[in-house]
Parts: C-alpha cells; structure tokens; sequence
C-alpha cells in the first residue's frame, strides 16, 4: 500500500505542474507552438479520462508518471523562465481554492457529449 500512496502523491505533484503549463500556455509571452502544447498536455492532466483509468492499482498511474512529465518538461524547457514563474505563482493560487464536485460532473458530462458527437458522425 505504501507503494499506491506513493504513486497517488507522485501525480498530485505532477497534476500541479500541468496547472502550471496551463498558465503558461494562457500567457501571451508564451511562443505559440508551445501554447499549444501546453494547453493539449493540461487537458489532458486535468481531465478525469485517462488513457489508464487510475482506478486501475498501480498501472492506473503509469500513464500520468511517464507521459505528463515528459510533456512538462518539454513545455518548461521551452518557456521563457518569467512565464514559468508567473504560471507556477496562479497555479499555487489557484490550488488553495477550494474544488468543485458539480464543476467535475459538468467536465465529464461536456466530455461524454464530445465523445457521443464524435461518435455520431463517425458512424
């Protein structure tokens, strides 16, 4: 068990650090390609569809340890250090407010809606 709590923390850290990449990619200082990416990694990190359920005992977590780091890290690397800054300072604003179940619900019920779309027309 203590290996599942350490996985869970691990991926609280990294959920914050994508809250941070979508302050960055919100920024207008930030280059363009980078907003992109940005905004498609924390969609996905924020999001509550995994490619891995996280439900799932410790391989539930594989996708968000090995794939959202490397999209961080991209993201950082390639965002001027005053940008990264000012995204890590809202995203620690932003991470003591309190959270949202029914906000929660909406999300996946927009995501639901998309996916049926999708489904829809292609089929």
């Amino acid at each position: 068990m203590k290996v599942l709590h350490t996985l869970q923390e691990a991926v609280k850290r990294i959920k914050h650090d994508a809250m941070t990449v979508y302050f960055i990619a919100r920024d207008s200082r930030t280059p363009l390609l980078v907003k992109l990416l940005a905004l498609t990694i924390a969609a996905y990190a924020l999001s509550p569809i995994d490619l891995i359920p996280d439900f799932i005992p410790i391989i539930g977590y594989v996708d968000d340890l090995i794939l959202l780091p490397l999209g961080i890290l991209m993201v950082i690397k390639l965002t001027p250090p005053e940008v990264i800054d000012a995204g890590r300072t809202k995203a620690n604003e932003v991470s003591t407010k309190p959270t949202s179940k029914s906000a929660a619900v909406v999300i996946v019920a927009i995501w639901l809606l998309c996916a049926v779309g999708i489904g829809y027309f292609l089929g």
